[in-house]
């Protein structure tokens, strides 16, 4: 009986739209190609053959790298862009966490406070009640 395995996970599954590439990979390969043959056959008289062919290799590098490289579901450059983005703007980060145990902590000692605060008027209130009572007498 023939079958076919479903990943569990359908959100890595993309579709291919020539040769087994993604749409993504055809446009950076061809961008590679539109960038790499020039170079390779505008430099190969000048300065021969094998140094045309790493010249030309380098300038499709960038292509290739955008093409195949995925992290997280995020392609290159958007990586690269956030990068950038978190590198140059060194402002501050509106958002905030509340730390609840600073929160906790600082509540404990209002309360303790209030409670010596309470405490310290008792005691006077009391000793100022037995003065004036021993002076009575």
């Amino acid at each position: 009986m023939a079958y076919i395995s479903v990943p569990k996970d359908l959100t890595k599954v993309k579709t291919k739209v020539a040769l087994g590439l993604t749409k993504r990979q055809l446009v950076c390969f061809s961008a590679a190609a539109a960038v790499g043959l020039p170079v390779y056959f505008l430099t190969r008289k000048s300065i021969g053959g094998s140094s045309a062919v790493l010249l030309m290799i380098a300038a499709m590098l960038p292509a290739f790298f955008c093409a195949m490289y995925e992290r997280d579901g995020l392609p290159a450059e958007k990586i690269l862009r956030d990068i950038l983005r978190h590198r140059l703007s060194r402002r501050p980060r509106p958002y905030k966490t509340e730390n609840f145990y600073d929160y906790i902590t600082k509540e404990e000692k209002t309360l303790a406070n209030k409670e010596n605060r309470q405490a310290r008027t008792k005691k006077a209130v009391c000793g100022n009640l037995k003065t004036a009572a021993t002076k009575r007498k």
